[in-house]
């Protein structure tokens, strides 16, 4: 069995669901959150693109309600010993499947938490489980149940933490040597996801981002490559990912010899983000951390080249996306506590002169400061 923690740890969180489902009055919680099964039970897939639903109940009892095709997944990455197939047919209604299920497990009439939110529940199927339900039990909105006890990382999640900054640092250095004039942007992609494969990490929940020219200005992903000009510029953000864990890490490379823009952007890039570590702090909230990046980048004249949010919670994340809540924006009331992993960028696009400059990096919050997962140096890299 591939379990990436011991039994004792799964335990613990489904005692916190439990518990969680309690103070909200839930008999049980439907899932459909890949990260929510993976957290509480190693559950391992990307089948989650198919309907499948993780029952837990008020006493602990799980069961899943998969395809045929995530069976063995199912048993050979997780802790649940009642697994049930819904089939593959034309016509097919696992809908109707799951409130069997949910009968079998004395269910009917009770109170259920359902994860809405979610990419593993689609419009179209939310709409099939609404008639499934409808009469059978009374539905509530639990979408963030598991997620707000996830944003606080136990010791054993923190290793994997840890260890995938370490691959994110490996990832740096390997794209830093492949990065020169003349360079092509897919040997430097290679380079940083063979560095990470190579120290044992796993696939990204995204694509990296690569770009270069004006394209350096993007902080999503797009196909198409180019090779280096003399003078150049090369934005990355990447992530070192173990267990499902991921560090995220933001760069922008100069190729030759920095413009005058770029000197001005990385000087506001390191003091915004040296105020931003300043409220990394217990006891500080989400907004506040956005409010000192908006006050260092708006001083230094960048209002106009800064996004309207400046970094996220980061933890084992599945497709399509690395980001998980809360985020850093403006006002957000959530408050930054021991534990909790987060990814601050300080992202600058200055379109009418054709200049990006970013710089981001992973932390760890303690009981006093943060701890930086990436021991690389923050200085600009030129090559």
């Amino acid at each position: 069995m591939a379990l990436h923690f011991d039994r004792p740890e799964y335990a613990r969180r489904i005692k916190a669901a439990t518990a969680a489902m309690e103070a909200q009055g839930l008999d049980g919680l439907l899932m459909f959150q890949q990260e929510s099964m993976y957290y509480l039970t190693g559950y391992d897939t990307f089948g989650f693109c198919f309907f499948q639903c993780l029952y837990l109940g008020a006493d602990g009892k799980l069961a899943l309600l998969t395809r045929s095709a995530d069976l063995r997944q199912a048993q050979h990455t997780s802790i649940i010993e009642d697994i049930r197939i819904w089939t593959d047919a034309a016509g097919a209604k696992p809908a109707t499947q799951l409130r069997d299920m949910l009968e079998s497990l004395g269910a009917k009439g009770k109170k259920l938490g359902i994860e809405n939110q979610s990419y593993g529940l689609t419009h179209a199927n939310g709409k099939q489980l609404d008639a499934a339900l409808d009469g059978f039990c009374k539905l509530q909105d639990a979408s963030d149940l598991v997620n707000m006890i996830r944003v606080v990382k136990s010791p054993a999640e923190l290793k994997y933490v840890r260890k995938a900054g370490e691959l994110g640092d490996a990832a740096l250095k390997a794209a830093v040597r492949k990065t020169k004039a003349g360079a092509d942007e897919g040997e430097i992609l290679a380079a940083q996801q063979g560095a990470i494969f190579a120290g044992g990490g796993d696939y990204p929940a995204n694509e990296f981002i690569i770009g270069s020219g004006r394209d350096a200005l993007l902080c999503r992903y797009k196909a198409g490559r180019r090779a280096l000009g003399k003078r150049d510029q090369l934005t990355l953000e990447w992530a070192g990912v173990y267990r499902h864990y991921h560090a995220a890490f933001m760069r922008t490379l100069i190729i030759g010899k920095p413009t005058k823009h770029h000197l001005a952007m990385d000087a506001a890039a390191q003091e915004a983000l040296a105020a931003v570590e300043d409220q990394l702090v217990p006891g500080r909230t989400a907004g506040d951390v956005f409010a000192a990046h908006a006050r260092v980048m708006d001083e230094h004249g960048m209002q106009n080249h800064r996004l309207n949010a400046c970094g996220y919670s980061l933890g084992a994340k599945f497709t399509p996306s690395w980001m998980d809540s809360p985020m850093f924006y403006k006002d957000n009331p959530v408050v930054i506590g021991p534990g909790m992993v987060f990814f601050a960028h300080m992202i600058l696009m200055n379109s009418e002169a054709g200049a990006a400059y970013c710089l981001g990096r992973t932390y760890i919050i303690g009981q006093k400061k943060p701890e930086p997962v990436s021991k690389a140096p923050l200085e600009m890299i030129i090559r």
